[in-house]
């Protein structure tokens, strides 16, 4: 396996480093997507493919009395989920499991917002897995999906050729597959960098 695989369901040492790299890489973009919605402090979270938990530790620090739930079906992403927010997962605070977004372990309306960084890439089936957020969010609940890569650029387009079962969506096919999955009031946000951040309710 070549170490950008690593990206789509980390393993071994390679997906040790990997998770480490996404946490420091990816938070400039988080911060950036994170400004499009606002978080209540008792809100209760999920993040789906919650890679090495930093968005998770993002999301604590601005629901102080709610709590957040991270999965990842990577068992070395959980365990340096737990390891990031080991504080807060002690004091019942936060909950990370190994579970798959197509099958959420999860009652209905459970969650006033549910994010996914970087991570709908390597979904296999989009539409079952919007079913299943929104399934599991709240009425009105929120869910956002923050990508690097908005699908219109050529050369982000080349690592669907280097990493295997990556998938890179435009915006209208994010709101295409949010709007069979139920979702309303869909708006999208782009910037020069090419981010995308697609924010939906329920």
């Amino acid at each position: 396996m070549s170490f950008f695989q690593n990206t789509c369901k980390p393993k071994g040492l390679g997906g040790s480093l990997m998770v480490n790299m996404m946490n420091i890489g990816h938070s400039p973009m988080a911060e950036w997507g994170l400004k499009h919605i606002k978080i209540n402090k008792n809100d209760i979270s999920l993040d789906v493919g919650c890679g090495g938990g930093a968005n998770i530790k993002k999301l604590l620090e601005k629901s102080p009395k709610g709590k957040v739930f991270g999965i990842d079906y990577s068992e070395v992403s959980v365990r340096k989920s737990k390891k990031v927010n080991k504080f807060a997962v002690e004091r019942k605070h936060c909950e990370i499991l190994q579970g798959n977004v197509q099958e959420l372990p999860f009652a209905n309306e459970t969650f006033d917002l549910a994010t996914a960084f970087e991570t709908i890439y390597f979904w296999s089936d989009i539409d079952q897995s919007f079913s299943q957020i929104y399934r599991v969010l709240k009425k009105g609940g929120i869910f956002m999906v923050c990508n690097e890569s908005n699908g219109e650029n050529d050369k982000d387009k080349e690592w669907t050729e280097i990493i295997k079962g990556m998938k890179i969506y435009t915006s209208k096919e994010i709101k295409y597959s949010l709007e069979k999955a139920g979702f309303t009031h869909i708006e999208t946000n782009k910037n020069a960098k090419g981010w995308l951040c697609v924010v939906a309710r329920k």
